[in-house]
């Protein structure tokens, strides 16, 4: 039976679990852990995306990812290529480290949000791996406690579902996790005897995502790229396509390819042959144009309203 696809919703959250390959550990000392803490700050920060709880386990991960208008797949995609390609050069491995397909299950944030983060937070307490939640370092949890700075983790929409005072909602958190210290595997967390194994909610809940996902399930083209890059900076792909090294040219084609960077029907590839670049010349703008945007706002702001204007041609097309 044919794989389900995966469901891209705007704005959905994720219960998303990497395993090791063979059941293998993915991580050998605590640099590794600290490694991937940094490629999930450079997600947050590339991506748009934000990570609201996180458990690393010795063979896997679990995470919590509310997505914006780029995909899970293209942030899971970029984070366990370059960590596992961190693994192999830092360790002198070669091959895979993770289990094939990560799982993601899109979660009903208003019913299962606040139960979820607490179930992820407690999962080294299920697995026996400490007494006292607060021991185990590689968690969300002491940052929700403020006893720890995670800049990436984003705990205030969990805690504001608490209560609207940073103390309160910070002291109503710690009872409501002491509260599940007895608690057990959650199938459905998992994607477990539900409907869909791919969405965790209600059946209108359910439908809704599903409706949505469909009009949104509109591949964006290199074509759509170029058309609205060029409407965009004034230009034709004539000229774009030109040698000069025009600035404003050259500025038109590394957003073009920082955003086929970020869509997953589209390819670096296709996007040279169209603008008669190269692969390493585009991806080294698309690059420069990310580690720009941020200190330069304007920057990420064009990149918004370029994504505002492709979304426009998605709904044209469905």
């Amino acid at each position: 039976m044919a794989r389900k696809p995966r469901i891209h919703h705007p704005g959905a959250f994720y219960h998303v679990i990497l395993r090791g390959n063979g059941k293998q550990d993915i991580f050998f000392d605590d640099q590794d852990r600290y490694r991937l803490y940094l490629l999930l700050q450079e997600s947050v920060e590339r991506f748009r995306c934000r990570i609201h709880a996180f458990c690393l386990m010795s063979n896997h991960i679990h995470l919590v990812v509310q997505v914006s208008d780029i995909p899970l797949s293209r942030i899971m995609q970029n984070v366990s290529f370059r960590y596992t390609r961190w693994i192999n050069w830092r360790h002198d491995r070669s091959g895979h480290l993770f289990q094939g397909r990560y799982k993601a299950i899109l979660v009903d944030e208003d019913a299962y949000l606040l139960e979820l983060v607490r179930y992820i937070h407690l999962n080294p307490l299920r697995a026996n791996m400490v007494k006292i939640i607060g021991e185990y370092p590689w968690i969300g949890h002491n940052a929700y406690l403020g006893k720890e700075k995670l800049p990436w983790l984003h705990a205030d929409t969990v805690l504001e579902m608490l209560s609207p005072r940073k103390k309160t909602a910070i002291a109503a958190y710690a009872g409501f996790v002491e509260e599940g210290c007895a608690g057990q595997r959650r199938c459905d967390f998992h994607g477990e005897g539900i409907s869909d194994s791919r969405i965790l909610g209600e059946e209108d809940f359910v439908q809704t995502v599903i409706g949505d996902a469909e009009m949104l399930h509109v591949r964006i083209t290199v074509e759509d790229v170029i058309s609205t890059v060029c409407k965009y900076y004034e230009t034709v792909e004539e000229k774009l396509a030109s040698p000069g090294k025009s600035r404003a040219l050259s500025h038109a084609r590394g957003m073009a390819a920082w955003i086929v960077q970020d869509v997953s029907s589209c390819s670096l590839t296709d996007l040279g042959c169209r603008v008669s670049r190269d692969i390493s010349s585009l991806s080294a703008a698309a690059n420069r144009l990310q580690l720009r945007s941020t200190s330069e706002k304007a920057l990420m702001r064009e990149k918004e309203e370029l994504w505002a204007k492709m979304q426009q041609i998605t709904t044209c097309k469905a």
